[in-house]
Protein backbone atom coordinates (compact mmCIF):
# COMPACT_ATOMS: atom_id res chain seq x y z
CA UNK A 1 0.00 0.00 0.00
CA UNK A 2 1.34 3.42 -0.93
CA UNK A 3 2.01 5.99 1.77
CA UNK A 4 -0.51 8.42 0.27
CA UNK A 5 -3.32 5.86 0.36
CA UNK A 6 -2.49 4.98 3.96
CA UNK A 7 -2.59 8.64 4.98
CA UNK A 8 -5.94 9.14 3.32
CA UNK A 9 -7.37 6.06 5.04
CA UNK A 10 -6.02 7.18 8.41
CA UNK A 11 -7.44 10.65 7.79
CA UNK A 12 -10.88 9.14 7.30
CA UNK A 13 -10.47 6.99 10.41
CA UNK A 14 -9.55 10.13 12.32
CA UNK A 15 -12.60 11.91 10.96
CA UNK A 16 -14.90 9.09 12.05
CA UNK A 17 -13.27 8.98 15.48
CA UNK A 18 -13.92 12.71 15.89
CA UNK A 19 -17.53 12.10 14.85
CA UNK A 20 -17.84 9.27 17.36
CA UNK A 21 -16.16 11.23 20.14
CA UNK A 22 -18.43 14.21 19.57
CA UNK A 23 -21.67 12.21 19.85
CA UNK A 24 -22.40 10.49 23.14
CA UNK A 25 -25.40 8.57 21.68
CA UNK A 26 -23.05 6.87 19.22
CA UNK A 27 -20.63 5.93 21.99
CA UNK A 28 -23.48 4.65 24.14
CA UNK A 29 -24.78 2.50 21.31
CA UNK A 30 -21.50 0.58 21.04
CA UNK A 31 -21.94 -1.00 24.47
CA UNK A 32 -25.73 -0.83 24.56
CA UNK A 33 -26.81 -3.96 22.69
CA UNK A 34 -24.37 -6.44 24.27
CA UNK A 35 -25.26 -5.16 27.75
CA UNK A 36 -29.02 -5.32 27.27
CA UNK A 37 -28.88 -8.79 25.69
CA UNK A 38 -26.69 -10.11 28.50
CA UNK A 39 -28.91 -8.71 31.26
CA UNK A 40 -32.21 -9.87 29.73
CA UNK A 41 -31.14 -13.41 28.94
CA UNK A 42 -29.23 -13.65 32.22
CA UNK A 43 -32.48 -13.05 34.10
CA UNK A 44 -34.33 -15.44 31.77
CA UNK A 45 -31.77 -18.17 32.50
CA UNK A 46 -31.91 -17.48 36.22
CA UNK A 47 -35.69 -17.79 36.18
CA UNK A 48 -35.73 -20.99 34.11
CA UNK A 49 -33.21 -22.71 36.39
CA UNK A 50 -35.70 -22.78 39.24
CA UNK A 51 -38.94 -22.83 37.26
CA UNK A 52 -38.44 -25.24 34.38
CA UNK A 53 -41.97 -26.65 34.70
CA UNK A 54 -43.56 -23.21 34.66
CA UNK A 55 -43.13 -22.76 30.92
CA UNK A 56 -44.24 -26.30 30.19
CA UNK A 57 -47.49 -25.72 32.10
CA UNK A 58 -48.16 -22.37 30.45
CA UNK A 59 -48.16 -23.08 26.74
CA UNK A 60 -47.89 -19.94 24.69
CA UNK A 61 -46.77 -17.63 27.48
CA UNK A 62 -43.46 -16.86 25.78
CA UNK A 63 -45.15 -16.39 22.41
CA UNK A 64 -47.58 -13.99 24.06
CA UNK A 65 -44.68 -12.11 25.66
CA UNK A 66 -42.94 -11.74 22.30
CA UNK A 67 -46.10 -10.52 20.58
CA UNK A 68 -46.92 -7.98 23.27
CA UNK A 69 -43.34 -6.73 23.42
CA UNK A 70 -43.60 -6.08 19.70
CA UNK A 71 -46.66 -3.93 20.40
CA UNK A 72 -44.54 -1.71 22.65
CA UNK A 73 -41.62 -1.58 20.23
CA UNK A 74 -43.74 -0.80 17.17
CA UNK A 75 -45.85 1.73 19.07
CA UNK A 76 -42.75 3.71 19.99
CA UNK A 77 -41.08 3.30 16.60
CA UNK A 78 -44.25 4.21 14.70
CA UNK A 79 -44.46 7.46 16.65
CA UNK A 80 -40.77 8.35 16.37
CA UNK A 81 -40.53 7.59 12.65
CA UNK A 82 -43.14 10.22 11.80
CA UNK A 83 -40.82 12.89 13.18
CA UNK A 84 -37.64 11.30 11.85
CA UNK A 85 -39.01 11.20 8.32
CA UNK A 86 -39.70 14.93 8.51
CA UNK A 87 -36.21 15.53 9.84
CA UNK A 88 -34.54 13.37 7.20
CA UNK A 89 -36.32 15.36 4.49
CA UNK A 90 -35.59 18.64 6.31
CA UNK A 91 -39.29 19.37 6.27
CA UNK A 92 -39.97 20.02 9.95
CA UNK A 93 -39.35 23.74 9.67
CA UNK A 94 -41.57 23.96 6.60
CA UNK A 95 -44.43 22.29 8.46
CA UNK A 96 -44.32 24.82 11.27
CA UNK A 97 -44.42 27.90 9.10
CA UNK A 98 -47.91 26.65 8.30
CA UNK A 99 -50.79 26.92 10.81
CA UNK A 100 -49.90 23.42 12.06
CA UNK A 101 -49.45 23.29 15.82
CA UNK A 102 -47.11 20.87 17.65
CA UNK A 103 -49.91 18.96 19.36
CA UNK A 104 -51.56 18.36 15.97
CA UNK A 105 -48.37 16.76 14.68
CA UNK A 106 -48.22 14.65 17.85
CA UNK A 107 -51.83 13.56 17.33
CA UNK A 108 -51.10 12.57 13.73
CA UNK A 109 -48.01 10.64 14.88
CA UNK A 110 -50.14 8.73 17.42
CA UNK A 111 -52.64 7.77 14.74
CA UNK A 112 -49.84 6.65 12.42
CA UNK A 113 -48.30 4.69 15.29
CA UNK A 114 -51.54 2.74 15.69
CA UNK A 115 -51.76 2.07 11.96
CA UNK A 116 -48.11 1.00 11.70
CA UNK A 117 -48.52 -1.27 14.73
CA UNK A 118 -51.61 -2.99 13.35
CA UNK A 119 -50.05 -3.46 9.90
CA UNK A 120 -46.77 -4.71 11.34
CA UNK A 121 -48.34 -7.10 13.85
CA UNK A 122 -50.94 -8.67 11.58
CA UNK A 123 -48.57 -11.17 9.86
CA UNK A 124 -46.94 -12.30 13.12
CA UNK A 125 -50.28 -12.76 14.87
CA UNK A 126 -51.61 -14.78 11.93
CA UNK A 127 -48.48 -16.94 11.85
CA UNK A 128 -48.72 -17.50 15.61
CA UNK A 129 -52.18 -18.96 15.02
CA UNK A 130 -51.26 -20.98 11.93
CA UNK A 131 -48.01 -22.43 13.30
CA UNK A 132 -48.72 -22.69 17.02
CA UNK A 133 -52.52 -22.34 17.30
CA UNK A 134 -51.97 -19.42 19.65
CA UNK A 135 -54.00 -16.22 19.81
CA UNK A 136 -53.52 -13.52 22.44
CA UNK A 137 -57.06 -12.27 21.78
CA UNK A 138 -58.49 -15.60 22.92
CA UNK A 139 -57.70 -14.59 26.50
CA UNK A 140 -60.41 -11.97 26.59
CA UNK A 141 -60.88 -8.20 26.38
CA UNK A 142 -58.38 -7.61 29.17
CA UNK A 143 -55.58 -8.34 26.74
CA UNK A 144 -56.84 -5.51 24.51
CA UNK A 145 -56.57 -3.17 27.51
CA UNK A 146 -52.98 -4.28 28.08
CA UNK A 147 -52.33 -3.85 24.35
CA UNK A 148 -53.51 -0.23 24.64
CA UNK A 149 -51.33 0.42 27.69
CA UNK A 150 -48.21 -0.74 25.84
CA UNK A 151 -49.04 1.47 22.87
CA UNK A 152 -49.52 4.52 25.09
CA UNK A 153 -46.23 3.80 26.86
CA UNK A 154 -44.58 3.72 23.43
CA UNK A 155 -46.00 7.19 22.73
CA UNK A 156 -44.56 8.59 25.96
CA UNK A 157 -41.12 7.20 25.18
CA UNK A 158 -41.47 8.31 21.55
CA UNK A 159 -42.07 11.92 22.60
CA UNK A 160 -38.98 11.85 24.80
CA UNK A 161 -36.85 10.31 22.05
CA UNK A 162 -38.09 12.87 19.53
CA UNK A 163 -37.24 15.66 21.96
CA UNK A 164 -33.70 14.29 22.25
CA UNK A 165 -33.32 14.25 18.47
CA UNK A 166 -34.62 17.80 18.19
CA UNK A 167 -32.20 18.89 20.92
CA UNK A 168 -29.08 17.00 19.77
CA UNK A 169 -29.78 16.58 16.04
CA UNK A 170 -29.74 13.45 13.92
CA UNK A 171 -26.63 12.25 15.71
CA UNK A 172 -29.11 11.03 18.34
CA UNK A 173 -31.50 9.33 15.92
CA UNK A 174 -30.25 5.86 16.91
CA UNK A 175 -32.09 6.42 20.20
CA UNK A 176 -35.32 5.85 18.28
CA UNK A 177 -34.27 2.23 17.70
CA UNK A 178 -32.49 1.43 20.93
CA UNK A 179 -34.19 3.46 23.69
CA UNK A 180 -37.08 1.05 24.12
CA UNK A 181 -34.75 -1.88 24.79
CA UNK A 182 -33.44 -0.17 27.92
CA UNK A 183 -36.82 -1.12 29.40
CA UNK A 184 -36.57 -4.80 28.42
CA UNK A 185 -34.66 -6.03 31.51
CA UNK A 186 -37.03 -4.29 33.94
CA UNK A 187 -40.28 -4.89 32.02
CA UNK A 188 -40.37 -8.55 33.10
CA UNK A 189 -41.24 -9.62 29.57
CA UNK A 190 -40.17 -13.27 29.92
CA UNK A 191 -40.01 -13.63 33.71
CA UNK A 192 -41.86 -12.26 36.75
CA UNK A 193 -40.74 -9.09 38.50
CA UNK A 194 -39.86 -11.26 41.52
CA UNK A 195 -36.93 -12.68 39.51
CA UNK A 196 -35.19 -9.29 39.61
CA UNK A 197 -32.92 -8.32 42.52
CA UNK A 198 -34.84 -6.67 45.35
CA UNK A 199 -33.32 -3.24 44.73
CA UNK A 200 -34.37 -3.37 41.05
CA UNK A 201 -37.99 -4.40 41.58
CA UNK A 202 -39.23 -0.88 42.52
CA UNK A 203 -37.63 0.38 39.30
CA UNK A 204 -39.55 -2.28 37.37
CA UNK A 205 -42.83 -1.23 38.97
CA UNK A 206 -42.13 2.31 37.74
CA UNK A 207 -42.73 1.09 34.16
CA UNK A 208 -46.21 0.42 32.71
CA UNK A 209 -44.83 -2.59 30.84
CA UNK A 210 -44.04 -4.49 34.05
CA UNK A 211 -47.71 -4.28 35.08
CA UNK A 212 -48.78 -5.37 31.60
CA UNK A 213 -46.57 -8.45 31.40
CA UNK A 214 -47.38 -9.50 34.94
CA UNK A 215 -51.05 -9.12 34.04
CA UNK A 216 -50.55 -11.17 30.87
CA UNK A 217 -49.04 -14.04 32.85
CA UNK A 218 -51.85 -13.87 35.40
CA UNK A 219 -54.36 -14.31 32.57
CA UNK A 220 -52.45 -17.05 30.74
CA UNK A 221 -51.12 -19.04 33.69
CA UNK A 222 -53.72 -18.53 36.41
CA UNK A 223 -56.74 -17.64 34.27
CA UNK A 224 -57.27 -14.48 36.36
CA UNK A 225 -57.61 -10.93 35.06
CA UNK A 226 -55.81 -8.59 37.47
CA UNK A 227 -57.65 -5.27 37.37
CA UNK A 228 -55.18 -3.87 39.90
CA UNK A 229 -52.30 -4.44 37.48
CA UNK A 230 -54.22 -2.74 34.68
CA UNK A 231 -54.96 0.22 36.96
CA UNK A 232 -51.26 0.44 37.86
CA UNK A 233 -50.30 0.46 34.19
CA UNK A 234 -52.80 3.25 33.46
CA UNK A 235 -51.54 5.44 36.33
CA UNK A 236 -47.86 5.06 35.37
CA UNK A 237 -48.76 5.63 31.71
CA UNK A 238 -50.27 9.00 32.60
CA UNK A 239 -46.97 9.95 34.25
CA UNK A 240 -45.03 8.80 31.17
CA UNK A 241 -47.26 10.86 28.87
CA UNK A 242 -46.90 13.96 31.04
CA UNK A 243 -43.11 13.59 31.17
CA UNK A 244 -42.91 12.91 27.42
CA UNK A 245 -45.12 15.87 26.53
CA UNK A 246 -43.21 18.19 28.89
CA UNK A 247 -39.80 17.20 27.53
CA UNK A 248 -41.02 17.46 23.94
CA UNK A 249 -42.59 20.88 24.51
CA UNK A 250 -39.38 22.19 26.12
CA UNK A 251 -37.16 20.84 23.30
CA UNK A 252 -39.48 22.17 20.61
CA UNK A 253 -39.75 25.61 22.21
CA UNK A 254 -35.96 25.81 22.51
CA UNK A 255 -35.47 24.75 18.87
CA UNK A 256 -38.03 27.28 17.65
CA UNK A 257 -36.60 30.18 19.66
CA UNK A 258 -33.05 29.36 18.53
CA UNK A 259 -34.04 28.88 14.89
CA UNK A 260 -32.95 25.24 14.84
CA UNK A 261 -36.05 23.77 13.21
CA UNK A 262 -34.75 24.60 9.75
CA UNK A 263 -31.36 23.02 10.50
CA UNK A 264 -32.59 19.96 12.40
CA UNK A 265 -31.77 17.71 9.44
CA UNK A 266 -28.15 18.81 9.33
Amino acid sequence: MKAGAARRMLALVRRYMYLLRGSWPRILELAYWPTVQMVVWGFVTQFFVGHSTWVANAAGVLIGAVLLWDVLFRGQMGFSLCFLEEMWSRNLGHLFVSPLRPWELIGAAMIMSLLRTCIGLAPSWVLAWVLFEFSVLSYGPGVVAFFTCLTVMGWGIGMTVTAMVIRFGLGAESLAWVAIFAFAPISAVYYPVATLPGWLQPVAWATPSAYVFEGMRAVMVDGVFRADLLAGAVVVNVIYLVIGATVFAAAFASARSNGKLLQVGE
